[in-house]
């Protein structure tokens, strides 16, 4: 890995985290806000200037937008600065992945990364600044970094000292706290043919309510909750599925239940985890692929590389924009790469490689967190023959009314079938209801065989 960045001396390199102390001092979480953005990213800019200084992200939406609107431009005016193709990708290898450099060559003709002034434009709301300089000196790993304790609302630990922490601060990440959202996901063929699978989705994040407490979350120990019914094509209809994720995973591991219209039955669904297949993905994602990574992360040792500065999607609001068509995305071998957009950000490094007595279809999975808002922006996925398999990459916007940084689409390319799933499609949709009013009697193996019968 080249030309990662320096880390601060708190920081050490760790395959196991039994020993760890999770927890910095004062003087350490002092520097959230001052030399550090509030969620642990370097507040400055880089030394040319192609990265600038956080200086809030972006914490008004642009005139004229209304709650209920897809989310206009806020920077209509920024022109390309240039284009990373197949010609010239080896000029910017060092700002790439080795996924990102495989997608270059897999399709020389057609994949390209137009580069944008890079806009720092992550945010989320004050109490969830607050609440992360709390995490950083009372937020702890349990057993085994399978879980988190003595941590609610922002960031657990935004001074992560490895790989454990750094996954989990993914996971943990500020979303909101209950989130409506309608979409759909496509796997196109290898010559562009594709159906969508609409899904309707209730999000309900525990662990991000206001009123949530470290007491309340280590008692309850439910991170979030997720509804999920397939709402076309009919075939597929009404199939649904309930997860209850949790904090300490060593205490209690995931829950989930799945209705199956054929049979019209709930069924306890243990196996909706781990490399599973994901949900009418045509074997193209597996379960903890959904997010980019999501759910345990005991199958693998994590190693905390560093920080590094990389070409990634970043707000990407004309891929987002409710004026574009599923059919002007979806493109044989990969989405429209002209309405990408693609800027320069640091990220942290993070590697994943299976522990010995674990099985999984992947072997190592390397991940590149962006450093303002912990979401996983690239994933170069490795087999077990420690070959490239899959890339995936998420697509982010600011939902401004939140605030809150987020994917707008993940694709995940598989590259030994040269086909790819985009995730999360809702330009045809309506947009994502934040704030929705959501109880926990929504989230119940009853309300599931509901949900499914409509």
């Amino acid at each position: 890995m080249k030309k990662l960045l320096l880390l601060s001396s708190v920081i050490s390199i760790a395959l196991s985290c039994g020993s760890l102390q999770a927890k910095v001092s004062e003087a350490e979480a002092n520097k959230l806000g001052t030399e550090l953005t509030p969620l642990g990213g370097i507040k400055a800019g880089n030394a040319d200037g192609s990265i600038p200084a956080w200086t809030g992200g972006i914490t008004t939406p642009p005139a004229g937008y209304k709650v209920g609107d897809f989310h206009p431009d806020p920077y209509p005016t920024d022109k390309v600065l240039f284009e990373i193709t197949s010609a010239n990708y080896k000029e910017y290898a060092d700002f790439l992945s080795e996924g990102q450099k495989k997608l270059f060559e897999t399709y020389p003709t057609t994949f390209k990364m137009p580069v944008y002034p890079t806009r720092r434009s992550a945010s989320v709301p004050q109490f969830v600044y607050d609440e992360t300089k709390k995490n950083a000196t009372s937020a702890e790993l349990v057993e085994g970094g399978n879980g988190v304790k003595n941590a609610a609302i922002g960031i657990p630990f935004p001074i992560p000292q490895n790989g454990y922490e750094a996954i989990w601060n993914h996971i943990l990440r500020y979303r909101g706290d209950s989130i409506h959202r309608f979409g759909g996901q496509a796997a196109p063929t290898a010559s562009g043919d594709y159906n969508v699978i609409g899904f309707d989705e209730l999000l309900l994040v525990k662990y991000s309510a206001k009123d949530a407490t470290r007491e309340k979350l280590q008692e309850e120990n439910i991170i979030l909750k997720f509804m999920q019914q397939i709402t076309s094509p009919a075939r597929l209809a009404g199939t649904a599925l309930l997860v209850h994720e949790t904090m300490d995973q060593v205490k209690e591991p995931r829950k989930a239940w799945t209705y199956n219209t054929g049979q019209r039955r709930v069924r306890l669904a243990p196996n909706i985890a781990y490399d599973a297949p994901g949900t009418a993905a045509d074997g193209l994602r597996t379960t903890d692929d959904f997010d980019m990574f999501n759910g345990a992360p005991d199958r693998y040792n994590w190693e905390l590389k560093g920080r590094k500065e990389m070409y990634v999607a970043y707000n990407d609001y004309k891929l987002h924009s409710n004026m574009v068509k599923y059919a002007d995305i979806l493109k044989p071998g990969h989405i429209n790469p002209d309405l990408t957009r693609y800027e320069k950000h640091r990220v942290w490094v993070v590697e994943a490689n299976l522990k010995p007595e674990f099985r999984h279809v992947y072997q190592r999975r390397v991940f590149f967190i962006d450093e303002d808002s912990w979401q996983i922006q690239v994933a170069d996925i490795y087999d077990n023959r420690n070959e490239l398999y899959r890339v995936s990459i998420a697509h982010g916007v600011n939902y401004y009314e939140v605030p809150t940084q987020w994917s707008t689409l993940e694709v995940i390319h598989d590259l030994n079938s040269r086909r790819y799933l985009a995730l999360g499609l809702d330009n045809e949709e309506t947009m994502y209801e934040f704030g929705v009013a959501l109880d926990d009697g929504e989230f119940t193996p009853q309300a599931l065989r509901r949900e499914g019968k409509r």
